[in-house]
C-alpha cells in the first residue's frame, strides 16, 4: 500500500505541499454525510460548490476546500488547499458514534496522525516525517502499526513517510485514496465557512 501512495504522490506532488485527509467510519446508521460536514464546519452548513479545475482553483479561497468521497459506508474528506486541520474540539464532535482518522501536513510541516473516537481524542502522533522529532499522545499501541511501519522506511525516504499515514489508514479502514480521483474537471466541493470550526 505505501507504494500506491508513493505513485499518487509522485503523479500529483502538489499534495506534498499541504493536505488534510479525514477518514469518518459513523457507527450509527442515521449519521449521514451532511451531518458529518455540518460537525466539520463547527455546526454549520458549508458551502457547496461545483469547481471548473478544483485543484487550481482550491488555492484561491481563503477557506478549508474539501472534495468528499464515499466507499461503503466510510466517508473521505480531502483538504487539498492548505493542509488545514480541524480543532481537537471539532475532531472530537466529528468522532461522536463514529471512528475517525486525520493525518495532515502543511508546508511550515505539521505532520501529523490521529484518532478520535466516542468523542475523544484516542492517540496522536505529530511531526512524524523526521524521526527523531516524533512527539506520540494518547494510547500509543492505537498506532503500533504505523510506527512499525515507518521504522521499515529510511529516514531520509520523506515520500515513503508521507505515504506511511495514508496506507495504515486504508488498512485500519478499508477506505483508500485514488489518484484519479484528483483528476476532474467541473467537481464538487465542500467549503467550509465557518473561521471557528
Amino acid at each position: 500500500m505505501i507504494d500506491h501512495y508513493r505513485s499518487l504522490f509522485e503523479r500529483n506532488q502538489w499534495l506534498e505541499d499541504g493536505l488534510c485527509w479525514i477518514i469518518v467510519q459513523p457507527l450509527n446508521e442515521e449519521i449521514m454525510v451532511d451531518d458529518l460536514l455540518r460537525r466539520l464546519n463547527g455546526g454549520r452548513t458549508p458551502e457547496h460548490r461545483i469547481m471548473e479545475y478544483p485543484t487550481e482553483e482550491a488555492g484561491e479561497e481563503l477557506q478549508p476546500v474539501y472534495f468528499v468521497f464515499e466507499d461503503a459506508g466510510t466517508w473521505g474528506f480531502l483538504e487539498f488547499a492548505y493542509g488545514m486541520a480541524p480543532s481537537d474540539h471539532t475532531l472530537t464532535e466529528l468522532s461522536k458514534e463514529a471512528r475517525v482518522w486525520m493525518t495532515t501536513w502543511h508546508f511550515k510541516g505539521g505532520e501529523t496522525l490521529l484518532y478520535a473516537a466516542d468523542g475523544k481524542i484516542r492517540a496522536r502522533m505529530g511531526d512524524f516525517l523526521f524521526a527523531e522529532h516524533t512527539i506520540q499522545q494518547g494510547d500509543l499501541s492505537i498506532l503500533t502499526d504505523f510506527r512499525a511501519m515507518l521504522d521499515s522506511l529510511d529516514p531520509q525516504d520523506y515520500r515513503g513517510r508521507r505515504s506511511a499515514p495514508f496506507a495504515f489508514m486504508e488498512a485500519a479502514t478499508g477506505m483508500g485514496l485514488e489518484s484519479e480521483w484528483l483528476d476532474v474537471e467541473n467537481a464538487p466541493v465542500v467549503i467550509l465557512n465557518n473561521p471557528d470550526a
